[in-house]
């Protein structure tokens, strides 16, 4: 069963990518919907197998690595931490499938886009049930390559193919430091194995690496390669441009798979994490800083999938900062009911699209909600969720995260509560904002496309219910088990807590104005919204206006893109120019080349001799013999 949950998807992937061709279209499509549905059959019964108390275990599968002593078996690890994740994964990854049947169809290579899609799920149930940390880096590259094909899906758009190469880049500079830190991890423990790492954490607690405890060096280099995938400042700019890629697949990365790889290992590691203090302030920074950075961006977006993108962002910098504080529970709890509504909103966001052909700009919609009233409702479930307001899945989710973060009673957990809060606010307006532009008002699109506006089909709109379903139950139904008080017994050891650590039991008891406070900057945010984009349309522009250097500070994205092509990106090319151009042409090949025009010019005048004359030849042989005595007669030795 579980087995069959990890690898029906690459089953899936091998059947559309090798033999789509000759199966078509419609069966490679349905191929991989079928084996996906098959996966998230078998993953939800083990996620009830677990839930209701089973063992956890390890499925050995075969020898990974064997050389000089080294060995590493390929594994597939089951506990709860395992097993929620491949439940989720699968159950979206399952809707992104069939919905994506109906929002590819008129693509010319549905196979190929399939076979990434599928492949892409399967490298990520790879990383999440990996029982080693080099397994793991494995599913961790596969996702990273998987994007990229699925990113530059599209590779006759240069645009699509500039959002691919910065995606993988900037998460190898992720994965430099998981590398490092998978290094030191078996230069402590002698072993890249979970079980002999956890079990030898105490012991570790006393080794130095360059005089600095190696498990604060090793925990901040795993986090700092947890930024790259998930989108931390620093390493966030290739999140925003990844929409480039088809709507699915904005929906698969930033909802269920890629993005949240991140916050996975974070979890995976808390018993590293757990003697790192130091680390885990910094993440706590990291993750408020994020969460407030990112809404504040998606305030003034005008892409519809960029704003929904910087949401991810921001929800992200919760799920990090909840790890900061030491409640991993609440982490994984946010990262589970986000995975249900955030897809609910990219999903929706592609239906809009699909129904204003193609248009992604929210300044050219408006006036479409009678048009397209369900693909309406969903998005105002989505957008509900996402804002934490009661009783949906955000507002169970998010508000314990915010909860943790006042009951740490630290400098950074009340940074990130305030920074949280902030945040809360914002989303709540940002997405108003985007429900009003694009639904709401006069019609702004020209009148061909108004007349052509519609629903989805049924393929599209079935998983946007599933998904709605979710973003409305999932935080009640799973607070209990998640992060409730019987929530140690549900997580049964796959996540680690100190003695010490009583975060959660702590949140439970907070002032009652703590979990009041969210709902009411929410419901605030929303009435802000509403007050300058449907009543005061003015307003934003007059505001604009006013704080001109403001407004162009967060459109360009605080400037990090322009910051890092000023730092990296032209002093790259302008070297790489330089070596070329110089080095290369000049020197390498300037040699070879120079030998060889030589030789061409050497020959070129003995060419000229031949010129079939026989007085030129008797001429030169005369001049041949007078310098051939001449030097015979210099070089005779005198008498």
């Amino acid at each position: 069963m579980y087995v069959g949950a990890i690898f029906f998807p690459l089953l899936g992937a091998c059947i559309a990518g090798f033999f789509g061709r000759w199966l078509g279209d419609k069966v490679s499509q349905w191929v991989t919907v079928a084996f996906m549905a098959i996966a998230a059959v078998c993953g939800s019964l083990a996620f009830i197998d677990v839930a209701l108390g089973s063992a956890p275990g390890i499925v050995p599968l075969f020898t990974f690595i064997d050389v000089g002593g080294f060995e590493v078996e390929w594994a597939l690890r089951y506990d709860t931490l395992s097993v929620v994740m491949v439940a989720m994964v699968t159950f979206i990854s399952t809707l992104i499938h069939l919905y994506s049947v109906g929002y590819m169809s008129h693509d010319a290579t549905i196979p190929r886009f399939f076979a990434y899609l599928s492949l892409f799920t399967f490298m990520m149930l790879m990383l999440v049930t990996a029982d080693n940390l080099v397994q793991l880096f494995f599913g961790w590259e596969g996702v990273g390559l998987a994007s990229y094909l699925l990113i530059g899906y599209w590779y006759e758009k240069e645009s699509a193919n500039r959002a691919a190469m910065k995606a993988f880049i900037v998460n190898r500079v992720g994965d430099v430091f998981f590398m490092l830190g998978l290094a030191l991890t078996y230069w402590t423990f002698a072993s890249v194995e979970f079980e002999t790492i956890f079990a030898g954490v105490e012991a570790a607690r006393t080794t130095t690496f360059l005089g600095l405890p190696a498990l604060e060096v090793i925990a901040l280099l795993l986090f700092l390669g947890a930024c790259g995938k998930s989108a931390q400042i620093g390493l966030h700019t290739w999140l925003p441009d990844a929409m480039e890629g088809p709507t699915p697949v904005s929906a698969l990365i930033h909802a269920a798979t890629m993005v949240t790889a991140g916050v996975f290992l974070m979890c995976r590691m808390s018993p590293v994490l757990e003697y790192a203090p130091t680390t885990l302030t910094i993440i706590t920074i990291v993750g408020a800083t994020t969460a407030i950075f990112a809404a504040t961006i998606g305030c003034v977006q005008n892409d519809i999938k960029r704003i929904i993108a910087y949401s991810t962002c921001s929800q992200l910098g919760y799920m990090f900062f909840a790890v900061g504080v030491g409640a991993y529970q609440a982490a994984m709890f946010h990262l589970f009911t986000h995975a249900f509504f955030k897809a609910l909103l990219f999903l929706g966001a592609g239906s809009v699209i699909h129904a204003m052909s193609d248009e992604q700009d929210i300044r050219r919609m408006g006036g479409i909600w009678k048009k397209i009233p369900l693909t309406y409702a969903l998005m105002w479930i989505g957008s509900l969720a996402l804002a934490g307001v009661p009783y949906f899945a955000g507002y169970y989710s998010k508000d314990m995260v915010l909860e943790v973060a006042y009951a740490a009673h630290s400098n950074a957990g009340m940074y990130a509560f305030a920074m949280g809060l902030l945040a809360a606010f914002l989303t709540a307006f940002y997405s108003w904002r985007l429900i009003i532009l694009t639904f709401h008002g006069a019609p702004r699109a020209d009148h061909h496309t108004m007349e052509h506006v519609h629903e989805s089909p049924w393929t599209m709109m079935v998983p946007l219910l599933a998904l709605a379903a979710g973003a409305v139950v999932t935080g009640a139904v799973f607070f209990e088990l998640f992060v409730g008080h019987d929530q140690a017994a549900f997580w049964n050891g796959a996540i680690f807590t100190s003695a010490a650590n009583q975060i959660l039991e702590h949140a439970h008891h907070v002032p009652e104005w703590v979990p009041l406070a969210p709902t009411v900057v929410g419901l605030t945010g929303i009435a802000l919204a509403y007050l300058m984009y449907m009543f005061a349309p003015k307003l934003p522009v007059m505001l604009a206006n006013a704080l001109p250097g403001v407004h162009r500070f967060l459109l360009n994205k605080w400037y990090f893109d322009e910051l890092y092509d000023a730092i990296f990106v032209r002093p790259t090319q302008y070297l790489a120019r330089a070596l070329w151009k110089t080095g290369d042409m000049r020197l390498i090949d300037g040699m070879p080349n120079g030998a060889a025009a030589a030789a061409v010019s050497v020959a070129g005048g003995a060419v000229r001799l031949q010129s079939g004359r026989v007085a030129s030849y008797a001429f030169t042989m005369i001049i041949g013999l007078v310098l051939f005595v001449t030097l015979l007669l210099v070089g005779m030795p005198s008498r």
